[in-house]
């Protein structure tokens, strides 16, 4: 896989990245992104930049429906905001690098006052991670793992290949449900039940 970014305002400069390790620093890593809009990128907390290829029909198809039932209820109860997959979050003032959920949401009062027309810099109340056929699990456990770290308070990695869904608490350890129907997301989300059916 190749990306592109200006070097002194000259042509573009073309990586290939597919079997290296590559580091670049926050500010390269938006600069990456300006460049490049049509890619989803991310970077680690160790700055180390993470290339996401294109999920394909079946997964974007998944991903829309999750993230209509976020948004819906989001929209219902006012109680907070709910963002798509293109939506990143800037968690480098708290040690972490900057990263992208398939669908999350904050509480209203925590954006009060926050200027979210960049990366947003708060970390989310809810978020899910959808495995596409390209994602590699131990990668996803590792983001959700970080996502845990840093005070997300409900996280769900939805595995449909292995029809499991992996549930993250704050301060809790990670339980695994096998092919539920639907999610109680009420600790967080009150009132949310997250309805499973279409994806498996």
């Amino acid at each position: 896989m190749t990306i592109a970014t200006h070097v002194n305002n000259t042509q573009p400069l073309l990586l290939n990245v597919s079997n290296t390790t590559l580091h670049v620093t926050p500010e390269e890593f938006d600069s990456l992104c300006i460049d490049n809009p049509d890619l989803r990128l991310e970077l680690t907390k160790d700055q180390k930049l993470i290339v996401m290829p294109p999920t394909g029909g079946e997964s974007g198809k998944k991903n829309i429906d999750l993230t209509i039932q976020v948004g819906g209820w989001s929209k219902h109860t006012k109680l907070g905001q709910a963002f798509e997959s293109s939506t990143g979050y800037d968690f480098i003032a708290i040690g972490g690098g900057k990263m992208s959920p398939d669908v999350s949401w904050i509480e209203k009062s925590r954006l009060e006052g926050v200027d979210i027309t960049g990366f947003i810099p708060v970390v989310p109340d809810f978020v899910i991670e959808l495995r596409s056929a390209t994602d590699r699990l131990n990668i996803l456990k590792t983001k959700m793992l970080e996502y845990q770290r840093l005070g997300v308070k409900l996280g769900l990695l939805i595995n449909p290949q292995d029809k499991q869904v992996e549930i993250y608490r704050l301060g809790q350890e990670v339980e695994v449900l096998e092919s539920p129907m639907t999610v109680d997301c009420g600790d967080v989300l009150p009132g949310f039940n997250l309805d499973l059916a279409e994806i498996w």
